[in-house]
Formats: structure tokens, sequence, C-alpha cells
């Protein structure tokens, strides 16, 4: 038993690769990350010692690096690479259709040339659109993407749906909500705005703030997904969520009286293009069919999250100066790759 993980160097994907190798000793699981900016290989220290954990490095865009690394008769690959950061991807879209489309399609290929057992997706909630007030988003809805991120993202969920219809192929997306945790890459919301309020910096909010987002533990997401692996319906789409919406003010709020900061550290800025204004994910079907639901109320993983940053100060520092690409060096003898700033 093999499972082919991309992007495992991520934050959601370590996360999977940490669960699974520990909790499943007997199943190699294979990590496939071209570690750019955002893939860190200090996050799979935990486990990097373990006889079932590899890492390979390359590029799922690459025919070569795919063919290389997949082993025939592959139990899963379960595709977590991506890029996704929406205030790049509105930058520059390049990359995100060339990784996001080009690679989803380059693993779908290979997966049927190697007999591959499942292609586990992970998609987001942000295929959908922005929802209206009081409407959650369900499986069978529309996609209406906004950014150049989501429209990426919708494209490989099509050329998921097709491999699965035209080729047979044993296909499953789950899409998720915003998630939380350790090992954040410290761009995003939370831990940027966490290290901040810790160190009694000003954290920037979007427009008025406003904004609604559906937030989920990884914990929480990494545990579906291992459901969705081994018992999910082939062809279908699951989604993940914490069935907790909640604006973005409200949530810095939070933050801020976890750590006994003032909300005047809360500093408007411009808004984002085209930024969607609720996202709110309906997870009954996964609820129903598989027996999943969140564990972690958002107040206690935010809690746990900040404790775990004033823990890992290094870590932080690491991520943000760039010194944590030198991990891979230590590890295998070569730089990391380095396509953006970090």
């Amino acid at each position: 038993m093999a499972i082919f993980v991309t992007g495992g160097a991520g934050f959601i994907g370590s996360q999977f690769i940490r669960d699974t190798v520990v909790q499943n000793p007997d199943e190699l699981v294979i990590n496939f990350d071209a570690l750019t900016y955002a893939g860190n290989l200090e996050n799979l220290a935990p486990v990097d010692h373990l006889p079932n954990y590899r890492m390979v490095k390359g590029d799922i865009c690459s025919d070569a690096d795919v063919l290389a690394a997949i082993p025939d008769g592959c139990s899963a690959v379960v595709n977590f690479a991506a890029e996704s950061h929406v205030d790049r991807s509105i930058l520059s879209a390049t990359e995100f259709v060339k990784t996001n489309v080009l690679g989803t399609q380059t693993l779908l290929d290979i997966a049927r040339h190697k007999k591959v057992g499942r292609f586990v997706h992970i998609s987001t909630d942000e295929v959908g659109g922005s929802m209206e007030p009081n409407q959650w988003f369900s499986e069978d809805m529309p996609l209406n993407p906004s950014s150049p991120y989501a429209a990426s993202k919708t494209a490989a969920e099509h050329l998921v749906r097709a491999a699965h219809h035209t080729f047979g192929l044993d296909t499953v997306i789950t899409r998720t909500s915003n998630n939380y945790g350790p090992y954040q890459f410290p761009e995003k919301l939370l831990p940027l705005a966490i290290s901040n309020a810790l160190h009694g910096r000003n954290i920037p909010v979007y427009g008025d703030g406003l904004q609604e987002r559906d937030w989920i533990h990884v914990a929480d997401n990494t545990r579906a997904l291992g459901i969705v692996l081994r018992r999910g319906r082939s062809g279908q789409t699951y989604h993940i969520g914490g069935r907790n919406p909640l604006k973005n003010l409200d949530v810095l709020k939070i933050l801020l009286k976890a750590v006994g900061q003032p909300e005047s550290l809360l500093t408007h800025v411009t808004d984002r293009l085209g930024h969607d204004r609720r996202y709110a994910i309906d997870c009954s079907k996964i609820l129903a069919e598989l027996g999943w639901e969140p564990e972690i109320p958002f107040e206690e993983g935010l809690a746990s999250t900040i404790k775990w940053y004033q823990d890992n100060q290094k870590w932080v520092e690491r991520t943000r100066s760039g010194e944590y690409k030198e991990y891979y060096r230590r590890m295998y003898g070569e730089t990391s790759a380095d396509t953006t700033n970090a």
C-alpha cells in the first residue's frame, strides 16, 4: 500500500501526512512536492525519520518527475499541490493556471497510466463564488468562481470529473472552507494576525472587514479527508466545513481578546479586488453518508493555534525570513526551489 501525496510540505498536506504516517504505519506515504515558497519541510520534521515516510522533490507539471515518483499500482493519489493565495493570483494568474490546471491534468493522465487505485482531489469552497446572506454552498450547486485562483481550481475540478466520466478513473473531490491551525504559512489571515497581535503590531483588515468565512481546524479537515479517501463514493464531491461562518472582523476581535491586545491594532486597508462577501459551506452530505462532522469548536481551536505560534516563534521567524529553505539542503544535500519571495 502506497499513498502518493502531492503538495505534502504545505499547510494542509503536511497535516494529512503527519496524521497518516502515524496512524497507518504499514502504509507508505510518498510526499511529492516542488518545494516552492510555501513548501516547508520543517512541517514534516515530526515524521521524517519514520520508515513509512518518503520525500521526493518534483513538479506536478513535469511528466518525467511524476512518472518516476508514482509507484505502479499505487493505492491512491491525494492532490494538495496548488497555488492557493488569492492576492497572488490577482497580481499574476499564470502560475495558478499552470500548477492548478495543467498540473492536475498531468497527475490524472499518469494516474491512469500507473493504474492508481483512487484519485482524491483537494478543492476549495471558493469555486462556488460568493453566497447570498443565509445561503449555503452545497455540492450540487453551479460553480461561479470570482478570482483567478478560484477559476483555476474550478477548471481542475472539471478535469477530474472528466477523467472519471470518460476513463472510469476512481476519483473523489473534496471542497473545504478556510482552514486554520499550526504550520500555516504566515501570509494567510490568521497566522499573520496572530504573529502581529503577539508583537503588538497593526493587523490589516480588508475593506470593512464584514466578509464572512467558514472556519475549520486543519485537523478536522484532514480527518475528513482520511474518511473520504477510504470510504467516499467514487465520482462524488464532498464538502468539508466548520459549519460556523464568521465575519473577518469578529474573528480578529476574538483573537485580540484571546491574547489581551486592544482592538485599536485593527487597521482597515483597501479591499481586495473582486472580494467575495460570503463563503458558507453545507457539509450535510459527508455527515449523512460517512458520519463525519467537525469536532473542534472555533474558539478552542483558535486558542490552541495561538499557543502553537507562541511556542514556535523560531518556526515563524525562519519561515518569514526564508531560512526554512535551508532545512531541505541539510536533509537532502541541495537547495529547495525558490520561485517567489517568501
